[in-house]
C-alpha cells in the first residue's frame, strides 16, 4: 500500500517529463494517489499528455491560470468527477524575459505585475477554489527557490516574487489551519528544467550549487517528488507553513 492510497490530487505546472511538477506527480502516483493534470494550451499539450498517460490521470484539462473561466471549468470537473480534493501542487512561475534578465530596480510595472499575478496570486486563486473540495482537510503545495531568502546572481526580480510566494504560504497556512488545510512550499536546488533555462548564466548557478552544497551533488526531480509526496501525506499532518529545502544542504552555507 502507498502512503497516498485513496487520496486525490491536482497537479498544475507540468511542462514535460523533466519538469519538477512531473517528478512530483510521478511520486504521487507511485504512492497510490489518483491525479488530475493540467496543460497550458494546445502547444503545450503534446509535451504534457504523454506524462499524464503514464500517470493514468483521470482528469486532463487545459488551464491558463490567468483565465478565471479555465479555473472554474477545472474545479467544476473535479467536483463532478470526484466531489473532493486532498492535495494540490502549484508549480507555476513566469516573468517576461526582458524583466527577468534586467536589474530589479529596472523591472517594468507590467512585468512585475505579470510575475506576481502568475507566480503568486494564481496560487491564492487556486486555493480559494480548492478549499470547498477539501472537506476533511488537505494540503496545498507550491514551489519556491533559495533566491527568495538570499540574493542569487541573475535570479533578479524572481527573488522578490518568490519571497512574496513564501510569505503567502505562511499567511495561508495560518488562515486555513483551523479547517485542516495545510500549506507548504518546496524549495529545490537548481535543476536543469525548461523553466530554469530562461535564467541567465544558469550553468554557473548549477556549478556553484554542486561545489558548495555539503553533499556536493545536485538534486533530481525524483528527490523533490519524494519530499512532495511526504508533505501531502498524513505523515506530515502537523507540518504547515513550512519551506522545505531539497538542495543537498546548499541553503545552510553562507
Amino acid at each position: 500500500m502507498g502512503m497516498l492510497d485513496g487520496k486525490r490530487g491536482l497537479v498544475i505546472g507540468i511542462a514535460n517529463e523533466n519538469s519538477i511538477a512531473a517528478g512530483c506527480a510521478q511520486a504521487f502516483a507511485r504512492e497510490g494517489a489518483e491525479l488530475a493534470v493540467t496543460y497550458l494550451n494546445d502547444k503545450a499539450r503534446q509535451f504534457v499528455e504523454p506524462v499524464a498517460e503514464t500517470l493514468n490521470a483521470e482528469i486532463f484539462m487545459p488551464l491558463d491560470v490567468t483565465i478565471d473561466a479555465d479555473m472554474d471549468a477545472l474545479f467544476g470537473a473535479i467536483a463532478a468527477e470526484w466531489g473532493q480534493l486532498d492535495f494540490l501542487l502549484h508549480s507555476v512561475a513566469y516573468c517576461p524575459k526582458e524583466d527577468l534578465h534586467g536589474k530589479v530596480v529596472d523591472c517594468s510595472r507590467e512585468g512585475f505585475g505579470a510575475a506576481m499575478d502568475i507566480s503568486v496570486h494564481s496560487f491564492m486563486r487556486l486555493a480559494r477554489r480548492a478549499r470547498p473540495l477539501m472537506k476533511t482537510g488537505g494540503c496545498l503545495l507550491t514551489v519556491s527557490y533559495y533566491g527568495a531568502e538570499k540574493v542569487v546572481d541573475h535570479y533578479n526580480v524572481m527573488g522578490p516574487v518568490k519571497a512574496a510566494l513564501e510569505a503567502s504560504v505562511k499567511y495561508m497556512a495560518a488562515e486555513l489551519g483551523p479547517e485542516g488545510i495545510r500549506v507548504n512550499a518546496l524549495s529545490p536546488g537548481p535543476l536543469m528544467t525548461r523553466a530554469a533555462s530562461g535564467i541567465a548564466h544558469f550553468d554557473t548557478l548549477i556549478d556553484e550549487a554542486r561545489a558548495r552544497a555539503p553533499q556536493q551533488r545536485l538534486v533530481t526531480i525524483e528527490d523533490v517528488g519524494n519530499m512532495a509526496a511526504g508533505l501531502v501525506s498524513e505523515s506530515a499532518r502537523n507540518v504547515t507553513g513550512n519551506i522545505s529545502y531539497v538542495d543537498a544542504g546548499y541553503h545552510v552555507m553562507s
